[in-house]
């Protein structure tokens, strides 16, 4: 029904942002909230809807390979639209695609909600259709910034993106392994760049 909306990003939170146009706050979940920004600047954000007997859901994308990647996803049976938001954020879209070529399915548990049976569908159903991935669905890359000597003046957008992964299905236990990780390196100086990082590690953890 809808393929894209254009307008202004009015509010982020760590499971959608709010996108205005003519008036109208649509409420879009996306797989990563901070690779978008509150300001007048219009932005064009690629759209999925759900329709439930309860809600309509409406999906954000920043691209139509994203888009195209959490289609893919839904329809593979034992993935709902948390579980594919949260594999489209990681960033990742050549380990995935490599892993389901390999019948990896030691990598794809590693994914919130995936078990090896869900892992054995996405195989099953997905194997030999992701090519086109390869290299296209990425996080936006955030600046570098020289961070203040001493602690991290960064705690804020590490907070936040802690919630954010949180909201996608992450572990309290899980995120406690990387949190001293993230809260070491220097380099992270956003919330986009603390989300990007802890997916990658998160997908390292055995």
């Amino acid at each position: 029904m809808y393929d894209y909306i254009k307008g202004e990003v009015t509010r982020i939170t760590p499971e959608y942002i709010v996108l205005e146009q003519q008036g109208i706050g649509y409420q879009l979940n996306t797989p990563n909230p901070y690779a978008f920004h509150v300001n007048r600047d219009i932005v064009q954000v690629f759209t999925h809807l759900q329709v439930r007997e309860d809600a309509h859901v409406l999906f954000g994308f920043t691209s139509l390979d994203e888009r195209e990647l959490f289609r893919k996803l839904i329809q593979v049976s034992g993935i709902g639209p948390k579980g594919a938001l949260a594999i489209v954020g990681s960033g990742t879209p050549d380990a995935l695609v490599a892993a389901i070529e390999g019948e990896d399915e030691k990598f794809l548990v590693k994914f919130p909600g995936v078990g090896k049976k869900t892992a054995r569908q996405m195989i099953l159903d997905l194997k030999g259709k992701l090519g086109q991935f390869l290299g296209q669905v990425d996080l936006k890359s955030a600046p570098d910034e020289l961070p203040l000597f001493g602690v991290n003046p960064y705690q804020h957008e590490l907070d936040e993106a802690v919630l954010a992964l949180t909201a996608l299905g992450y572990s309290e236990k899980e995120l406690e392994k990387i949190t001293k990780v993230l809260a070491d390196d220097e380099t992270l100086t956003t919330t986009e760049s603390y989300m990007k990082q802890a997916l990658k590690l998160l997908l390292k953890q055995q």
